[in-house]
């Protein structure tokens, strides 16, 4: 980290690689006597990202995640950041309302009904501009551009329209819907062809390729074969999956250090060293299924399966969108009902249920990993879910994962308990085959998860993601 007194701006410069992402990976953090520092972000798409541009010549196009102004671009942890401006009202339409308050739930299966504002959209298409304008004027001369994400859907097209030379990926982190759903979408076609800018455009499962594939066939009467997007001027683009993964190693690495196996044991220690240690880990966002989640294991310990003195579970649902009505609804609903568990089943002075409702640095998460015995990943409905990888990397032999079906992780964790979150009996069932499975069952499910994540890590998909784009078919000039 490095005060702003030490943050320089950098010089005129294009670069070979470029990555556009809503946001940048870094924080900016004010200390009470007015020193700035720049932290790295949570998050999947941060964790990820990082360990491609380390040791890469390229560049971070993202907001800094305060309106107003943009900052001077800079250098951090050798990561060569430059700032995309937002005001607060395109905070409102951009962020929080097209891409999470139309997009978002559209495409996790209309969980919350999506809703569409005429302002929301043309802000949308407003930023899409100004990243692509930011993009064509630091990639370099045949230059690769790597967009991230549904907030820049427009982007490929807007870019390529400036600079035909570079070669245009896209990776979507979140699912990508049935046509049956992108059909609810106003001005659907203007996104389809946003993304047909891009010459290869990743997805976390084969699903969500083939999602998009037939939203070009239905929606554009696209010539599709096999996974080429072909339209009439002979431009060309290929939908494939790429799913993404981890830094395993790092995770591995830190979950051995001496201070993290320490805290572990704490942790345990805290609760009245339990026989059992449940976790949940995510974003509190209604996708995520925590409240399916605390159901079944409310009635878990009203049925008598499962004791509150000797099996805890750990609930930490860190902060996210807090202006948005659905996300404050879920955390009031979330919030009572983890009262409710505790009130009914509780020791004095025990509860069965620990909620934290805030982020914790990556030690204490490695620490929370390895004290537990069950990992509930249990999503409505997920991109991929990173969480499910990193408790699988910090266990080396032991510990169970309970997981959604509807998660992209699902289709490569397949010794994981698979479980549908809808039903609440089969969640509870998984989660008692999990916590009753023998040592030698749970360590042979373990060990083969682990050789998924290990070999399949994050570098790994980044060098898929952009052998993948440099094999794309060429476009005509």
């Amino acid at each position: 980290m490095r005060s702003s007194k030490e943050l320089c701006s950098l010089p005129k410069e294009t670069f070979d690689l470029v990555i556009a992402a809503n946001r940048l990976p870094v924080d900016r953090v004010v200390h009470p006597d007015g020193e700035v520092e720049w932290r790295r972000s949570p998050g999947g798409l941060v964790t990820a990202m990082e360990s491609v541009m380390r040791g890469r010549d390229g560049a971070w196009i993202g907001w800094s995640g305060d309106p107003g102004e943009a900052p001077e671009p800079f250098r951090e942890d050798d990561m060569q950041l430059h700032p995309v401006p937002l005001s607060a009202d395109e905070v409102s339409d951009y962020y929080e309302g097209f891409s999470n308050g139309s997009l978002w739930p559209l495409y996790h299966d209309v969980i919350v009904q999506p809703t569409f504002k005429r302002r929301w959209r043309a802000a949308y298409e407003r930023i899409n501009k100004r990243f692509a304008d930011a993009a064509a004027d630091l990639a370099a001369e045949g230059g690769t551009v790597w967009v991230q994400d549904y907030q820049l859907q427009e982007m490929p097209a807007m870019l390529r329209a400036q600079r035909p030379d570079l070669r245009l990926g896209w990776f979507n982190h979140i699912p990508f819907p049935p046509v049956e759903l992108f059909m609810q979408l106003p001005a659907r076609e203007s996104l389809l062809h946003g993304l047909l800018g891009a010459d290869f455009l990743g997805f976390q499962r084969k699903a969500d390729a083939y999602n998009f594939l037939n939203a070009c066939r239905q929606l554009l009467a696209a010539s599709v074969k096999g996974d080429v997007v072909r339209l009439p001027d002979g431009h060309a683009t290929r939908a494939a999956a790429v799913p993404i993964s981890i830094d395993a190693q790092a995770m591995a690495d830190l979950a051995t250090t001496p201070g993290v196996k320490a805290r572990a044991a704490e942790i345990r220690e805290q609760l009245g060293n339990p026989e059992h240690l449940m976790l949940g880990v995510d974003r509190l966002d209604y996708t995520k299924g925590i409240r399916h989640r605390l159901k079944a294991v409310g009635e878990l310990y009203q049925e008598g399966a499962l004791d509150p003195a000797t099996t805890k579970f750990i609930q930490v649902a860190t902060p996210s969108r807090e202006r948005l009505e659905a996300y404050q609804h879920i955390r009031s609903q979330v919030e009572r009902t983890v009262g409710q568990i505790n009130g009914d089943h509780s020791p004095i002075g025990a509860p069965a249920v620990t909620y934290l409702h805030r982020s914790f640095p990556r030690e204490e998460m490695a620490a929370l990993f390895l004290a537990a015995d069950v990992m509930l990943v249990t999503p409505l409905r997920d991109g991929m879910n990173l969480v499910a990888k990193e408790y699988i990397a910090a266990h080396d032999g032991t510990g169970a994962l309970v997981l959604s079906e509807f998660t992209g992780a699902a289709s490569e964790l397949k010794q994981a308990y698979l479980t549908n979150p809808h039903d609440i009996s089969a969640l509870k069932q998984s989660i008692m085959n999990a916590i009753q499975a023998p040592p030698d069952v749970l360590a042979r499910r373990m060990r083969a998860m682990r050789r998924q994540v290990m070999t399949h890590d994050v570098q790994r998909w980044a060098e898929d993601f952009l052998t993948n784009l440099a094999a794309a078919p060429e476009r005509p000039r």
